[in-house]
């Protein structure tokens, strides 16, 4: 990103030195780009990538159940994201291509004494194409800064489901939104016009839990954003609103996104596995919205 794009409080944040490495130094620039392609008889293939550490890759795994579909688990052996990292995924389903993005585990934002961590998503989508990027949550510890930036291409007839988790409790005994500053945002393009922009910014030492527009008593943030313009939004919303609306250990909603490219789901919960079922299950029906097929009954988040 440039930095003008940047917010500017991460902007000054990046000013500040690091004693032990420079911020994006060797070891904390982390790259994983991917590029997918569906063959004719409707596999779909790891075509190129490339991978610099932190981030691991060990090719693609073919256990999901819709057809065509690939999985591709993107691995961070270091057991964490400490000050000054900056990670970059980027991940181009080419024409038709079917894929699911995940993470092999929670992403750890471990506590901080100067500087911010990045973690940057890219994410393009041909005509035709079904792109998932449901990674773990995020666990944000005391002091942490962290920024979380996904910028999302599509056809006019492709998909894109996208996913987040917000875990403020940290790894420690730590007090709950002891962290410094976290700031998640998402830009969605279909055919190179914005239809969608929303962010979660949370500055703990500002919070206040009577305002409305905070998270109030809750804890846990999760979102879902389902980009398919070929689909109908309203209807899409409905469905995705019946799935999440009615749970007893969530609040959550869902709504229509701007020029019909899709809707978006909010979910607040007291507990990450509450807040975590229901971001799947939201993903769950937005598979079989889009593609027909969804979780196996076996399987299926309630």
């Amino acid at each position: 990103m440039s930095a003008a794009q940047i917010p500017s409080a991460f902007r000054t944040y990046g000013e500040e030195t690091l004693p032990q490495a420079p911020a994006a130094g060797p070891g904390k620039r982390g790259v994983l780009e991917a590029t997918l392609a569906r063959e004719p008889g409707g596999r779909t293939r790891l075509v190129r990538d490339r991978v610099e550490v932190p981030y691991h890759l060990t090719g693609t795994l073919e256990t999901d159940p819709a057809p065509g579909m690939t999985t591709l688990c993107a691995q961070e052996p270091t057991g964490g994201v400490a000050q000054g990292d900056r990670h970059r995924l980027a991940v181009d389903a080419r024409d038709r291509a079917r894929v699911h993005v995940t993470t092999q585990s929670a992403t750890k934002v471990h506590s901080m004494t100067a500087n911010y961590a990045h973690l940057e998503a890219r994410l393009r989508a041909g005509p035709g194409a079904h792109l998932e990027y449901l990674p773990g949550p995020t666990i944000v510890n005391e002091d942490a800064r962290c920024l979380g930036t996904t910028r999302v291409d599509l056809a006019a007839d492709a998909t894109v489901i996208v996913s987040d988790v917000l875990v403020p409790d940290g790894l420690s005994e730590h007090e709950p939104f002891s962290f410094d500053h976290y700031h998640a945002s998402l830009e969605a393009r279909v055919e190179g016009d914005l239809v969608c922009a929303d962010a979660v910014d949370l500055r703990p030492a500002e919070r206040d839990p009577r305002d409305p527009a905070s998270v109030g008593e809750y804890g846990v943030v999760g979102t879902l954003y389902a980009l398919s313009p070929s689909v109908d939004a309203e209807v899409l919303a409905d469905r995705l609103h019946e799935r999440v609306a009615s749970r007893e250990d969530v609040l959550a909603g869902a709504s229509r996104l701007p020029h019909g490219a899709g809707a978006s789901v909010r979910v607040l919960g007291t507990r990450a596995t509450d807040v975590e079922a229901a971001v799947r299950a939201a993903w769950d029906e937005t598979r079989l919205e889009v593609l027909g097929v969804g979780t196996p009954a076996d399987r299926r988040v309630p």
